[in-house]
């Protein structure tokens, strides 16, 4: 079964590249699975936040972490160098140590398949793909844009371009990457799981941020 997440390579023919920006809207996360995704990466957020120390104003550190609209997560794809043969993100992740402002790089790419207009975010599936930047569609009842917003402070975002920093934050994203799903434990927000393929239930407090503790 194809992955939900990973934007495939579209061929030239404009009625194949629209089947395939369909397909994976298709399987998008929305519903409990979109707050639970989105109750992980705010978890990451938070632990992130607290390993770096840093005293800058939340927003601009949000900023440091994040490429946030169409027009931002547009430019940093364009900045990447085209890749030839896949690269998996963990490998993205270990530029961390030559990480440069010059040099920035995306792990994922959120974006509101519920957008209106659509033409908005068309281009970001062949840009993506030949940047083997995975692109991760969310849809709420045409309020995508507001939940992703909420992650950044900001009243709505439209995309939302996840930076490589090696951080909670894109070991989290790789999870989604790899095809993860999110269920809701029992016990309410603060106890949502991660669910692998595998059937084994890991538990993002306590694998990733124990350091925070």
């Amino acid at each position: 079964m194809p992955s939900r997440n990973s934007a495939k390579t579209p061929k030239n023919d404009g009625n194949n590249s629209n089947s395939s920006l369909a397909s994976l809207e298709n399987n998008c996360y929305e519903g409990e699975r979109l707050t639970n995704l989105l109750q992980s990466i705010r978890r990451g957020i938070q632990s992130a936040r607290h390993l770096d120390g840093s005293s800058l104003p939340e927003k601009i550190w949000l900023k440091q972490q994040f490429s946030i609209g169409v027009n931002d997560v547009t430019r940093v794809l364009e900045r990447m160098k085209p890749c030839t043969e896949l690269e998996s993100s963990t490998e993205l992740i270990s530029l961390r140590s030559n990480h440069t402002a010059s040099s920035v790089k995306l792990q994922a790419v959120l974006v509101a398949s519920d957008c209106n207009p659509r033409w908005l975010t068309k281009h970001l599936l062949s840009l993506a793909s030949s940047r083997n930047v995975p692109l991760v569609f969310v849809r709420d009842t045409k309020q995508g844009s507001l939940r992703l917003g909420e992650l950044v402070q900001l009243k709505t975002a439209i995309a939302i371009g996840i930076k490589v920093k090696g951080s909670t934050i894109n070991k989290i994203i790789q999870q989604v990457i790899q095809g993860d799903r999110f269920e809701l434990s029992p016990e309410g927000q603060n106890s949502a799981r991660i669910f692998d393929a595998q059937s084994n239930f890991q538990d993002p407090d306590k694998k990733m941020l124990s350091n925070v503790i």
